[in-house]
């Protein structure tokens, strides 16, 4: 497949996750590379939705390691329970929060990020890592961003 998307970011959210997944599905197909893939992920969710930071921590031992991203360098590992991509992974759930500077914990890898989403990646029923999205702005995500990242994560661990 070409490796250029079609990007619109003149529709409303949802519309641009229901443009954007099929496409990232056809990026994925017969590309059995997780890191690979995972990059791609990352590019594809920061070209469209133009987020703060979209990446990707991956579980080694009792630590978050970082992995493929877009956006400014960031926290390399990230123990587990900490801030809130090691709270997603400790609790196994998403989490959604409008303001990171109220989030017990929350560690600041960049001053710039004001709110977040992190959905853990599940495989065989263990999170293997997670999906970290920054905006730099408040309450920027919600249930829509939640349903559609999942879907994301879905194609990616296929």
């Amino acid at each position: 497949m070409a490796e250029d998307l079609i990007i619109n970011r003149n529709i409303n959210k949802e519309e641009q996750y229901v443009s954007l997944i099929p496409q990232i599905e056809a990026l994925l197909t017969g590309e059995d590379d997780f890191v690979a893939n995972m990059a791609n992920v990352a590019a594809a969710l920061k070209e469209q939705f133009n987020w703060f930071w979209v990446g990707f921590y991956l579980v080694k031992g009792e630590e978050l390691v970082l992995g493929p991203f877009q956006g400014p360098v960031a926290c390399t590992r990230i123990k587990k329970g900490k801030g809130v991509c090691g709270a997603s992974w400790l609790q196994n759930e998403v989490l959604i929060v409008p303001d990171v500077d109220q989030f017990p914990g929350h560690i600041a890898c960049a001053s710039a990020s004001r709110s977040e989403i992190v959905l853990p990646l599940v495989k065989n029923g263990a999170v293997v890592g997670v999906l970290d999205v920054d905006s730099e702005f408040l309450n920027h995500f919600d249930v829509t961003d939640q349903i559609n990242l999942q879907k994301v994560i879905d194609i990616l661990l296929k």
